[in-house]
Parts: structure tokens; C-alpha cells; sequence
């Protein structure tokens, strides 16, 4: 008696964290349950490479389609996956995993194609900036300037992300900005300010601990401006995840946000910085993508 198999589609990107995945498909040959999947391998080859391919499998009868990657790569994956009968899997490779560690998917590759065998899912929210799609965080200020400088930057890793945080945190200034949320305004200087989905950046650092991907809300984080002496304090509320008590981070619920600022600047989506205007629009897209989670 023939069983049905599910069709699944491995994205993979090669160069992210910096390790190596040649050997991937062997592993995944060993440890994916080829009695109920049958796998499809395909590597990138380019920044947006990931998008297409996710484009194209969408319209084909793959029932889970796999990010092989970082956030950045997770992003490009999941985008085409929106409102799709599709599933998206991950199985995480980037230097942060903010997303796969909300959704507790395990950071070792065999823990996380074994988890894959189970099948099981959830449909979580997703989000807009602008139009463009995000999924775990958003963020404009220090941090997407951070990502900017940081795209440019010769070294990789989280080591070289932290020292030229220390670099570049002398320098920036806080910034004035005109936010609307839900229809409530507000006038605020903020170091940065973070769109929050799910609760944390990576690396198990907290921004908005109380944040969930099924609750038809997003969280507007609001870092104040803050003194360099400040700064190990918030640090270690966040490792801590008590950001939600602090008196550095003020923590606004909505659906609906708008943002304007006083010139066109750096943001972020799930840590990949891009060029954005003045004005920014922020939106939530409640139960509109099936994901594999823990």
C-alpha cells in the first residue's frame, strides 16, 4: 500500500552565520522521515534569491517549504508564504534566530529537521511596513542604523555586531518622532524605537517579553533617550527580559501605527536594513501565515 508523501522544499542559504551547508542534505536525508516527506533541495545564489524561489514553490505542489538561513532569509522565505495553504519551516542558521527561538524551534539543525517530522503547526500573525513584510521585529533609530552600518562591514558575526555597537553608540543622537497608535498621538524623543511581533531581537534579547504571534497586536517599543551610564542597565534588562518594567522602554499596544520623522533614514525588518522616507506605516496582518513550531 502506497502512503501520500508531503512534498518539501529545503531553501537553503549558503553563506549565512558563516557556516558552511554542503553537507546539509545528508543530514537531512538521515534524520527527515522519508516515509512521510519527500525532499527537494535548492541553494541561493544571490541576495532576493530566496524570495523567487519561494515565489515559484508557492504556485507548485510542495505542502512545507523550508528556510534554510537567518532572519533575513526566513523574511525573503516567508513573505510568498502569506496567506498560503503552504507551511513554512525553519531550520535556523542566522546569528540571531529571533523568531525561531520564540517559536522554541531548536537551534541545531538535526534537533530542528526532527521537529519537522512531527508536523506540527500553528498560523501566526504577520506584519507590514511601508508595504514590506515583516515577521518577528521591525525597528527605525539606533538599531536600523546599526543594521545599515553594520551591511557594510567586512566582518561578520555577533562579535564584530557588538563592537561596533560600542563604536557607533558614542555618536547617536536621539531622534524626534510623530507616532499615531490606533488613532492615539504622540510626540516622542527615542534612541529607537522597535515594532515588536514576537519578543525578542536574537540571541535571547528581550525587547517586549510579554509579545505573542497570536494576539492581532504589535508592540511599539519606545527606547527614550538614554545616557551611556544608562545603557548597561537596559542592556541587562533585556538579556533578562524585564524590558516591560523599565522606565528606559515604554511599551504601546496596537494595530494600526504611524510614524513620521523628520528626514528619510535607515530601518530594519528582521535585522536587513533598506532606506525608507519620512513616513512610515505600520500594520498588523492577524492569523495569515502557517508556520512549524514547538
Amino acid at each position: 500500500m502506497s502512503v501520500n508523501k508531503s512534498n518539501i522544499l529545503f531553501i537553503i542559504n549558503p553563506i549565512s552565520g558563516g557556516k558552511k551547508k554542503s553537507s546539509l542534505p545528508a543530514l537531512i536525508d538521515q534524520y527527515l522521515d522519508k516515509q512521510k516527506f519527500a525532499p527537494i533541495y535548492t541553494f541561493t545564489e544571490y541576495v532576493g534569491h530566496a524570495s523567487e524561489l519561494a515565489e515559484e514553490a508557492e504556485k507548485k505542489n510542495y505542502d512545507i517549504i523550508v528556510a534554510v538561513g537567518g532572519d533575513g532569509t526566513i523574511n525573503e522565505v516567508a513573505s510568498k508564504l502569506v496567506h498560503s495553504d503552504k507551511i513554512l519551516a525553519i531550520i535556523p542558521f542566522g546569528s540571531g534566530n529571533g523568531l525561531a527561538r520564540f517559536l522554541n524551534i531548536p537551534l541545531t539543525a538535526q534537533k530542528a529537521i526532527s521537529l519537522i517530522n512531527t508536523g506540527k503547526h500553528q498560523v501566526i500573525d504577520t506584519a507590514e511596513l511601508n508595504g514590506k513584510k515583516f515577521f518577528n521585529m521591525a525597528g527605525m533609530g539606533f538599531d536600523a542604523h546599526l543594521s545599515s552600518v553594520f551591511a557594510g562591514n567586512k566582518k561578520r558575526g555577533l562579535k564584530s555586531y557588538v563592537e561596533l555597537g560600542f563604536k557607533e553608540i558614542t555618536t547617536y543622537r536621539a531622534q524626534p518622532y510623530r507616532i499615531e497608535i490606533d488613532g492615539v498621538k504622540y510626540d516622542k524623543d527615542a534612541f529607537a524605537i522597535s515594532i515588536a511581533n514576537s519578543s525578542q531581537y536574537g540571541n535571547n534579547v528581550y525587547i517586549s517579553p510579554d509579545s505573542s504571534l497570536t494576539d492581532g497586536y504589535l508592540d511599539v517599543c519606545i527606547i527614550h533617550p538614554i545616557s551611556l551610564v544608562k545603557l548597561p542597565v537596559l542592556a541587562f534588562q533585556m538579556i533578562t527580559a524585564k524590558t516591560h518594567k523599565s522606565s528606559l522602554v515604554k511599551i504601546i499596544r496596537g494595530k494600526h501605527i504611524k510614524i513620521e520623522r523628520n528626514a528619510p533614514d535607515a530601518v530594519h525588518l528582521d535585522g536587513e536594513p533598506l532606506q525608507l522616507g519620512e513616513n512610515l506605516e505600520i500594520k498588523i496582518v492577524p492569523a495569515s501565515l502557517k508556520i512549524l513550531s514547538n
